[in-house]
């Protein structure tokens, strides 16, 4: 008895050990030589990508933003500032019902079919108002000119960025409403698309954070 008891005292003090050893070391020290590491490789990335523009943080390079116009009385939804390049729609984003002191973004994709009628509305009302709203006295936008992502939000609802298309039939609006010429703007997207990582993987893109900041350093200088 006695004997069966010193075992089970002596299973218990080694299992005691190996979790606190393995606490100290997974829960610890690992953390903490990879957190060190991280800041001393690429201490951006390790502190959340952030944005900076006149000396603040406004945003991450991971993370969209809207652009849209004050809530007018009655409206629902707001209308977007079209002097900004707009990002991917958002329908998959949910509304936060937990902590309601702040209006915080769930994201998320719409998980419709494609032959869903929501959705088909949806993509359809997209479309048309982003061959309206770009459209200029001078430059039609058509509707087989519009990409994918100018209709469709991304799997987590959340993509910063868009294709070099969807920007492109951007120019002339942007150009307009702000005073520049259709050249300038266009030089403005070239300089911010970035290409394929690695020259294979994913497709070349447009931050439209970092678009929109550079935008307003330009409309600025006048």
């Amino acid at each position: 008895m006695n004997n069966s008891l010193t075992n089970t005292a002596r299973l218990l003090g080694a299992g005691l050990r190996a979790l606190l050893v393995l606490t100290l070391v997974t829960g610890v020290i690992y953390p903490l030589v990879v957190t060190g590491i991280a800041q001393g490789i690429f201490p951006g990335k390790a502190n959340g990508s952030e944005i900076e523009a006149d000396g603040k943080v406004v945003g991450s390079t991971l993370i969209g933003q809207s652009y849209n116009l004050p809530l007018k009385e009655g409206q629902q939804t707001p209308e977007p500032d079209l002097k900004w390049f707009q990002g991917r729609p958002a329908n998959g984003l949910g509304t936060n019902s937990v902590n309601t002191q702040y209006k915080l973004i769930l994201s998320g994709a719409t998980n419709r079919s494609a032959d869903n009628k929501d959705l088909i509305d949806w993509v359809t009302a997209a479309k048309a108002a982003v061959v309206k709203d770009n459209s200029t006295a001078d430059h039609k936008v058509r509707p087989r000119d519009v990409p994918a992502d100018a209709v469709t939000s991304s799997g987590s609802g959340l993509d910063p960025d868009i294709s070099p298309q969807y920007a492109d039939i951007q120019v002339h609006r942007i150009a307009e409403r702000n005073g520049l010429s259709v050249a300038r703007v266009q030089q403005l997207v070239d300089e911010h698309t970035d290409g394929r990582t690695l020259g294979f993987l994913g497709e070349p893109r447009v931050n439209v954070l970092e678009l929109n900041i550079a935008l307003k350093d330009l409309v600025d200088k006048g």
